[in-house]
């Protein structure tokens, strides 16, 4: 597990396999991303995961500096700190960021009077599961067709939806947007483009011209956003 480990780039992190971190190791699967699991227990986490073979999985605590860098720390993406305790996802936090300046952190915080700690120590994101149940309720109650059509996209049996973001490189500066040829991808719907922190929504005229650093979000399938992060890398 630890060479595989150690191959792996670009991947992201997954500290705790609590029910937090389940959802995130199952988002991670289907939308086919590299990722590492590491937690205190191992047979607990197999139970959890319901014998699923093929993840890289490191049995440790994750508050350790050597834990994390046999889960690749130094060459991952990103990091979650989702162990189910404050205390613990705060040291993971530091650590990480410590250890990899430029890693992605996001925190789990079940705790509000933690939140500023967390950003404080270095994480990009802090979740509240709380604030997010009661987004979910509230959405539920007030807009229930829109909920079903979201829970519809994400649990699709015959392809996985999701609503992805696609960086531009800057050497896409200049060119008009009909040079990504778009409609190349029958199951990819442009939504906006991200400008700094301005946002240009539904962005249909073709002769849209991109900017430096503009970031598309798109709603597409997992094979066709790779191909596409490709076809983006290789212009040029």
């Amino acid at each position: 597990m630890e060479k595989l480990a150690g191959k792996a780039r670009e991947h992201y992190i997954v500290c705790g396999v609590g029910w937090a971190g389940l959802h995130i190791i199952n988002e991670l699967r289907q939308t086919k991303r590299p990722h590492v699991i590491i937690d205190l227990d191992k047979s607990k986490a197999d139970k959890s995961l319901r014998g699923v073979s093929d993840e890289i999985f490191i049995e440790g605590d994750a508050t350790d500096n050597d834990t994390l860098l046999k889960a690749g720390i130094d060459k991952a993406s990103g990091i979650f700190a989702v162990t189910g305790d404050d205390n613990q996802n705060l040291v993971i936090t530091l650590t990480a960021r410590q250890l990899n300046p430029a890693v992605r952190v996001v925190a789990q915080c079940n705790e509000t009077k933690n939140i500023e700690k967390m950003k404080k120590a270095g994480a990009d994101s802090v979740v509240s599961p709380g604030y997010i149940s009661g987004m979910r309720m509230a959405s539920e109650m007030i807009r229930p067709t829109v909920v079903n059509f979201l829970d519809n996209m994400m649990r699709g049996k015959d392809e996985s939806l999701r609503v992805e973001e696609v960086p531009v490189p800057p050497s896409l500066a200049g060119q008009a947007l009909s040079a990504l040829n778009l409609k190349e991808y029958p199951r990819t719907l442009l939504l906006a483009v991200k400008k700094g922190e301005d946002w240009v929504y539904n962005p249909s005229r073709q002769d849209y011209i991109i900017e430096p650093e503009n970031m598309l979000i798109i709603m597409t399938t997992p094979e066709e956003r790779r191909i596409l992060e490709k076809k983006v890398e290789k212009k040029p």
